[in-house]
C-alpha cells in the first residue's frame, strides 16, 4: 500500500510539473522575468502585450498598450490575435499561474514568437494604466 501510495504521488507530482514546465523547452517560447519584459517592450518592434487576467482584473490595472483576453476565452477569441501570428507577443497573467494555457493555446494556433513573463505582474515594477 505504500508503495502504491508513493507511486501516486509521484505521478501526480510529475504531471504537476509536466504542465507548468512543460513548454519551456520549445524554441518557439521564451521565458522572461518582469525586468526583461519590460526591456522587450521598450524595444521590440511590433510587439503583442497580451494580458489574460479576468477582466476585473485588467481594469483594475494594466501594463499599457496591452489587450485583455482572459485565459477562459481565449480559444474562441484567438481569431483577434491571427493577424499578429508573427509579431513577436508577451504573455502574462498576474503570478505565473495562468498565462502557460494561454501560451499553449498559442502554440496550438502556431504563433511562433511568444514571450511568458515567468511570475505575471507579481514583479512588475514599472507602473500600469
Amino acid at each position: 500500500m505504500q508503495n502504491f501510495i508513493l507511486i501516486l504521488g509521484v505521478a501526480i507530482l510529475a504531471f504537476i510539473l509536466y504542465r507548468r514546465f512543460a513548454f519551456t523547452t520549445n524554441k518557439n517560447i521564451q521565458n522572461v522575468t518582469a525586468d526583461e519584459a519590460h526591456q522587450l517592450i521598450k524595444t521590440t518592434k511590433n510587439l503583442i502585450i497580451l494580458d489574460v487576467r479576468s477582466k476585473q482584473e485588467f481594469k483594475s490595472g494594466h501594463i499599457p498598450s496591452s489587450k485583455s483576453i482572459p485565459v477562459g476565452e481565449l480559444s474562441s477569441r484567438i481569431n483577434e490575435l491571427e493577424k499578429y501570428k508573427d509579431n513577436p507577443i508577451l504573455v502574462h497573467c498576474a503570478s505565473g499561474g495562468r498565462s502557460p494555457a494561454a501560451v499553449r493555446v498559442l502554440l496550438k494556433h502556431n504563433f511562433s514568437k511568444i514571450y511568458h513573463m515567468n511570475r505575471g505582474l507579481s514583479g512588475w515594477k514599472y507602473g500600469l494604466k
